[in-house]
């Protein structure tokens, strides 16, 4: 069972690094063969399914969306890029930096997840390839993760068995200084490979395709910021309880109201939510509503005087500066009339645009001119284009009568851009208590819980636009993959492989002197943990250290720190760490990328760790 478990690991890793198949599928064929040959029980095998692990990535991938969603990603992203100007250098090392530091008090998938967004964002706003920043991202997590008692599991195993052994037990800063050291090396040795391999697609890239306009390129095309004007109905108002219809804003004023909106908790605040509704015909006008009205400004302007409307101050920050209007739940698209359509030379207010889509046109493109006024009057003509608005819903429906027209570019694809941008306070606050739940322990939280407390408020309290979006935001390949590859951690063990691996080659070595004994143990947990969890390789190796160290009367501090990084700094597999798996298919990278970027850099922090280690933890 010990060969069969042994080639079945070698064909995956060989699978793995020809790329040909997809990660996933190549762990799930591995499962099913340890299945076959009955190396494990089905209940073994399905264990990394139900792992703590893997549901904490599916809870941070959720978490990592809504931080998204919500554009707090951009607001972080976006000081970040201010403080790194136009350099590229600056930009790695603030990544590397930071994260390193979350790294060093939460877990590192907890790190990668919270990252990613935001520096998919910085990489999108800079024009930045991603994938130079994607996998230095990870490892700094491994590397930040060294520098505290609390950054990673192999830390508190060598803690447990110094302790059970009757050593003096670590303090929480014991790792600092050389963690220190493991991550001046990583930035030293990433900052020139990151830029020789790693050369996959730019976050500003287009992708192919048809392409359109942006939301606020049509905002400007069409000037809708110059007609733009926002009033609020109060309780001395005579719009409240009366219809669009009856107020009769288009015949009296040349006016048209085009979205109201009702603002609950209207001050920035955690529970602060927003209700967009398309103007029509029927729509009451309630207290406290916000109407967003397009004409001449004069004339809107005495339609709130004669109405007792207030005027709303438009609220623009650093981070929405010139923005007029918000894309939330409606939206705004092109549509050219075909020369066929049944539209042309129809009046504008007979074409039923409201009656079958409950979509309002407010803007036609004829020629170059940019008719914005008294549209209902105009007469279509083949070739126009139609700024129209609706529901995102709405919009969508539009391309289901192509014979009438077309729509331009790809709205859906530029409304799932839209962030909830008044949700980024209460995103901000869950993502804080999430972190503080898996940093001090005296919140009796599980790590695990944490994270399905935090998903789960984000969907509850509207950090998404619905449930849909947020089961969008897993990557179920980078989830499958690490729940299809925990078990063979189960079989290296169970058919005795780890045991042998390991006690061979430190038995080999245990004569030749402490400082190779030391690298022997380093390296060889550094080569187990490229196949099982560094967890797992951690406690295989620990009470192995700490025997050898008791035989050959040398101090056992060097000898289980060597474990914990040779288990930690491992980096030359994208399934060695979820952290690794996490950001495989953002980088797009390929498994020859983490031979190419993380094995030289795992070998050069393990040679100088052999070296180090001595000096601060004499033998």
């Amino acid at each position: 069972m010990m060969y069969t478990t042994l080639i079945i690991l070698a064909i995956t890793a060989t699978l793995f690094a020809v790329g040909k198949i997809r990660s996933d599928l190549v762990a799930l064929s591995a499962l099913i063969a340890l299945l076959l040959f009955g190396i494990l029980t089905p209940e073994e095998a399905l264990s990394g399914f139900s792992n703590s692990v893997v549901i904490m990535m599916v809870g941070l991938f959720v978490v990592g969306g809504a931080v998204l969603q919500t554009g707090l990603a951009k607001m972080i992203s976006g000081k970040i890029m201010r403080m790194a100007g136009n350099s590229e250098t600056k930009l790695f090392l603030l990544v590397v930096l930071v994260t390193s530091f979350i790294g060093a008090f939460v877990s590192n998938t907890g790190t990668v997840a919270l990252m990613l967004p935001i520096v998919v964002s910085m990489a999108a706003s800079a024009g930045t390839n991603v994938s130079r920043l994607l996998m230095p991202l990870a490892f700094a997590s491994s590397l930040g993760g060294m520098l505290t008692l609390i950054g990673t599991p192999p830390n508190l195993v060598i803690q447990q068995s110094l302790a059970d052994n009757g050593f003096e037990p670590l303090s929480f800063f014991s790792f600092t200084p050389v963690g220190l050291v493991a991550l001046v090396i990583g930035i030293l040795v990433l900052l020139p490979l990151s830029k020789w391999f790693l050369k996959g697609r730019n976050a500003g890239d287009k992708k192919g395709g048809k392409q359109g306009k942006s939301l606020t390129q049509l905002v400007e095309e069409y000037r809708l910021g110059d007609m733009l004007t926002r009033f609020r109905v109060d309780a001395r108002s005579a719009l409240r309880g009366r219809t669009i219809a009856e107020i009769d804003i288009h015949n009296r004023y040349g006016l048209a109201i085009i979205e109201v909106r009702h603002e609950r908790n209207r001050q920035k605040g955690l529970l602060k939510n927003i209700e967009q509704k398309l103007a029509g015909p029927e729509t009451c006008l309630e207290e406290d509503d916000i109407i967003f009205i397009t004409g001449d400004k004069a004339e809107a302007e005495r339609f709130a005087r004669d109405f007792a409307l207030v005027p709303e101050a438009d609220n623009v920050d650093e981070e929405n500066e010139g923005k007029v209007l918000d894309f939330y739940e409606i939206g705004i698209a092109e549509i050219v009339i075909l020369p066929t359509s049944n539209l042309v030379n129809r009046m504008l207010k007979d074409a039923g645009f409201r009656a079958q889509y409950n979509i309002n046109v407010i803007g036609v493109r004829r020629k170059g001119e940019y008719i914005m006024s008294d549209l209902p009057n105009v007469k279509l003509n083949s070739g126009d284009v139609l700024l129209v608005q609706g529901t995102w819903e709405n919009i969508g429906r539009l391309g289901n009568d192509e014979d009438r027209w077309v729509v331009l570019g790809q709205p859906l694809a530029e409304a799932a851009k839209v962030t909830l941008d008044y949700k980024a306070p209460l995103a901000a606050a869950i993502m804080l208590l999430m972190v503080a739940a898996m940093v001090f322990d005296f919140i009796p939280v599980a790590p695990v819980t944490a994270v399905m407390i935090a998903g789960v408020l984000m969907v509850l309290l509207g950090c998404f636009k619905n449930v849909e979006a947020a089961y969008k935001t897993i990557n179920w390949e980078s989830v499958v993959l690490i729940a299809a590859m925990m078990p063979m951690s189960v079989a290296l063990q169970k058919t005795g492989a780890s045991a042998m691996i390991s006690h061979s080659l430190v038995s080999s070595l245990g004569s030749l002197g402490p400082y190779v004994l030391l690298a022997g143990i380093y390296f060889t947990t550094s080569l187990l943990s490229l196949f099982i969890s560094n967890t797992t390789a951690a406690v295989l190796m620990a009470p192995i250290a700490m025997s050898t160290a008791l035989e050959s009367s040398i101090s056992p501090y060097p000898l289980l720190f060597a474990v914990t990084f040779g288990a930690s700094m491992c980096f030359a597999s994208p399934f060695s760490t979820p952290p690794n798996a996490l950001v495989m298919q953002a980088g797009q990278y390929k498994f020859m990328d983490y031979v190419k970027v993380g094995l030289p850099l795992q070998l050069i922090i393990g040679l100088v760790m052999v070296l180090v280690l001595p000096l601060l933890f004499p033998f």
